[in-house]
């Protein structure tokens, strides 16, 4: 999976880094939502982490006055906040528009459960640096791309603006509680339409207010991207310049990706996506697999001005990120996976006495020299005990030499799919395996 999708960043220009486990808790603070903050990892202070803790604090258990004096660092959540840190830091090396992939681990204290991990690796793909709409549209093939190649079935990415989003909230009076607004449509896939209602009512919407947000899953009955879109355009506010910009970028987007090769099949416009992260601006993704056992499989959008936490403002960029943890857990669920996905040997050399070591070491190194995988089966046994190993690898020739093989400076290979045995001189056994291997 790490090699399919480190192929595709690198045929698409991207660069690989990586950024430390540890960030400043303040470096990750506020940039994740409400619930998102809940769940970072924090570190405690070295040594007495107690020392400068406010006592008041501590004998009210007021846990939210007590964490910044005692822990100073986290574990990171995701892999874009740091990267928007590594971009302040490394922008006089940089050229941009820079394009990079990074595939680390992330932590969150999630309870854990199915496609829910408390670690777990993300393999990330960001442009920082332009507004075109040319660096979403990279994106979403990327995606496409790399879904097909790992053989992902009956995916869709799922597509939405925040900016329209933004406008609905204008236009229904609760710009204020956009956030509350967001995060309960961002619980859609979990609690449905009824669940959404409620947790609006919980959190003090007015019945008006919630009637209105509803009828955004109403739209959801369209099956076309375009009624979809055409529907939650005609919601917001006549005039309103920012939804107007953001709605002809969304349909721009949908043709060009459709004219690129991603199939309507593959593409959704989905008003109700909201993504909980806090930096998100613009456009957002996420991809989800029916009937999977997990929920979003990946996920990105575009972030105005992410670097502006660190002392740079006015870098737009935008990325997305593949849950491998969560793919893995779709590919098996489905029975996806290729019949061979791992690396295997394609000869293995038996002993079958302590004479034949110093040839069989020959032999290894010349293989591996020409990049045939060899082993060299490390004791002597018994051949059946050998030839069964070779079974179990699932490698195409088995290499054997005794006393009268020496004697003639030649080995008996095997072929395992067929059963047939030939005799190779020792001189041309690596050319000969070469071009048995690849054809």
């Amino acid at each position: 999976m790490f090699g399919v999708m480190r192929n595709a960043f690198e045929r698409y220009g991207f660069q690989p880094i990586e950024t430390p486990a540890m960030e400043s808790l303040q470096t990750l603070t506020g940039k994740y939502g409400e619930e998102g903050d809940q769940l970072i990892f924090k570190i405690l202070n070295n040594g007495d982490y107690l020392a400068k803790a406010d006592s008041e604090a501590l004998n009210s258990k007021d846990s939210k006055s007590v964490t910044p004096r005692i822990s100073k660092k986290a574990l990171r959540y995701d892999l874009t906040v740091p990267f928007a840190r590594f971009v302040v830091m490394a922008r006089n090396d940089l050229a941009f528009p820079f394009r990079r992939y990074q595939m680390q681990t992330v932590w969150r204290g999630d309870r854990p459960g199915k496609g829910r991990y408390q670690e777990f690796t993300q393999c990330d793909a960001d442009i920082i640096g332009s507004d075109s709409v040319l660096c979403e549209l990279d994106l979403v093939t990327l995606f496409h791309q790399v879904l097909k190649e790992l053989g992902v079935p009956g995916f869709e990415i799922v597509l939405n603006d925040r900016r329209l989003l933004n406008a609905l909230a204008r236009a229904w009076g609760i710009e204020d509680r956009f956030e509350d607004f967001t995060i309960a449509l961002d619980k859609w896939d979990k609690i449905g339409n009824e669940g959404v209602r409620l947790e609006l009512s919980n959190r003090g919407f007015a019945p008006d207010s919630i009637e209105s947000i509803m009828e955004l899953f109403a739209l959801l009955a369209h099956e076309d991207v375009h009624a979809r879109l055409n529907g939650m355009r005609a919601m917001f506010a006549a005039g309103d310049s920012e939804a107007l910009a953001a709605f002809e970028e969304m349909s721009e987007l949908i043709q060009m990706a459709s004219e690129a090769g991603v199939g309507s099949e593959h593409l959704v416009f989905d008003p109700t996506l909201a993504r909980g992260l806090n930096y998100y601006t613009g456009a957002i993704f996420e991809v989800r697999v029916a009937d999977a056992p997990v929920g979003s499989i990946c996920g990105g959008g575009r972030y105005a001005d992410l670097t502006g936490i660190f002392g740079w403002e006015g870098m737009s960029g935008v990325g997305i990120s593949f849950g491998a943890d969560r793919i893995y857990d779709v590919l098996d669920h489905f029975d996806a996976f290729p019949e061979s996905v791992l690396p295997q040997a394609q000869v293995l050399i038996v002993q079958l006495d302590d004479e034949g070591r110093s040839d069989g070491l020959k032999a290894l190194q010349g293989l591996r020299q020409v990049g045939i995988s060899t082993v060299l089966y490390p004791d002597v046994s018994k051949l059946k005990k050998q030839m069964k190993h070779a079974s179990d690898l699932g490698v195409q020739f088995v290499l054997m030499a005794g006393d009268e093989e020496r004697t003639k400076g030649s080995w008996t290979v095997r072929n395992m799919q067929t059963g047939d045995q030939v005799d190779v001189k020792a001189k041309e056994l690596t050319s000969w395996l070469k071009a048995e291997i690849t054809g």
